[in-house]
Order: C-alpha cells, then sequence, then structure tokens
C-alpha cells in the first residue's frame, strides 16, 4: 500500500517550535513526522510555531497556515500566557477561535494544552502548589473550549510534568526548555493523540 499523504501543521510556541533541541530533528515536529511515517503515512511537515509566542499570536500562525490546507494541525500552546499573566478565559478564547479557523480550512486539529510550570527547577517548592493550580485552570479552559471547536486534546501535561521532575536531564541547558531527551518524552506521550487523528483522517478517506 502506497503512504498515505498527510501535511501536517505545527502552531504554538517554543515547545512547537523545538527551541532546547541539540539538532532540528530532535524537536517535537520531526518527531512526529518519524512516527507518522512509521505507520505509513507521507508527511509534508510545515512548523510554524513561534518562540515566545502565546495564545493571542495563533491568529497569525493560523493566517500563515490557511494556504498550505493542513490536513492536521498540531497547536502547543499555554506557556507563556501563565508566564505573562494572561486571564484564562481570554487565552482560552483565543485558542479556540484558532482551532475554529483551522477546523473550518479543514484541517484536523489537536490541542495540547499549558504545561505543568510548577515543574520547572527555578519555581521555588513552596510555590509549586500555586503554579500547578494556576496552570490546571488553563489547562481545563483550553481543554473545554478545544473540545467545543471539534479538535482533540492531548492531556500529556501531568505525566510529562512527572517524567520531568524525575529526571533533570530531560531539561536544557536553560533549565527551562526541553533537551532533545525531554523533546523525545514529550512525543511519546503526544503520539498516541496525533496518531489516532491522522487514521482517523486516512479512514475517512478510504470510505
Amino acid at each position: 500500500m502506497a503512504p498515505f499523504p498527510l501535511r501536517l501543521a505545527v502552531l504554538g510556541d517554543s515547545i512547537a517550535y523545538g527551541t532546547g533541541a541539540l539538532r532540528p530533528a530532535d524537536a517535537l515536529g520531526p518527531r512526529l513526522v518519524d512516527a507518522l511515517t512509521r505507520e505509513g503515512f507521507d508527511v509534508d511537515l510545515h512548523v510554524l510555531a513561534v518562540p515566545g509566542a502565546a495564545s493571542e499570536n495563533l491568529a497569525e500562525q493560523v493566517r500563515r497556515a490557511e494556504p498550505l490546507a493542513a490536513d492536521l494541525a498540531v497547536v502547543v500552546i499555554g506557556a507563556n500566557d501563565l508566564a505573562r499573566f494572561v486571564p484564562p478565559a481570554q487565552a482560552a478564547a483565543e485558542l479556540s477561535a484558532a482551532v475554529t479557523a483551522l477546523r473550518t480550512g479543514g484541517a484536523d486539529v489537536v490541542v495540547v494544552p499549558a504545561p505543568d510550570m510548577s515543574m520547572v527547577p527555578f519555581v521555588p517548592p513552596a510555590f509549586r502548589p500555586i503554579v500547578r493550580a494556576a496552570c490546571a485552570q488553563l489547562q481545563l479552559m483550553q481543554s473545554s473550549v478545544a473540545e467545543a471547536a471539534g479538535a482533540a486534546v492531548a492531556t500529556i501535561a501531568g505525566d510529562v510534568a512527572r517524567a520531568f521532575m524525575a529526571d533533570p536531564g530531560l531539561f536544557s541547558a536553560d533549565r527551562f526548555h526541553p533537551s532533545s531527551a525531554g523533546y523525545a518524552r514529550i512525543a511519546e506521550e503526544l503520539t498516541p493523540t496525533v496518531l489516532a487523528a491522522a487514521r482517523a483522517r486516512r479512514d475517512d478517506a478510504a470510505a
């Protein structure tokens, strides 16, 4: 059977972009391509993510995605909304608009909500419960609006946070962004949701 063509767009922030990876191939997008290729997809990858982006910046990335006519879009967003104290309702509304626009353009969408920032090494232990609660609030709102707009949600923040807290080597030298090993772990958690979306699209095309 010939590989199934799949145009993949990755939108979002520095995690979606791959900041901290030692090699481009170690970033999230290429790792997802590897997994999809092993499953029989011929992937055309477009990384539209911008380091430092918050949810308000998704609209511009979506505009850049429109000419691509992506089959599948993966959106990784929320860390910078948390860092800049963006009201969760505002960040969620901006994510909802982005997902709606991507779906209107014909793409299936996988959303990766905000990470659990309490895992970051320089967060003082006494503040971690507060940070974790703030992250959980945004994650919940992101998940709700993403699902309502027709996206699949990859609820990986808890497992990723536990892995990063147990292994400092998953952080890059800046102790904030993932290392190559960190991206491998994030991709491992995210891949099942991405594969499920890609397989569903392939099945629909064959029906």
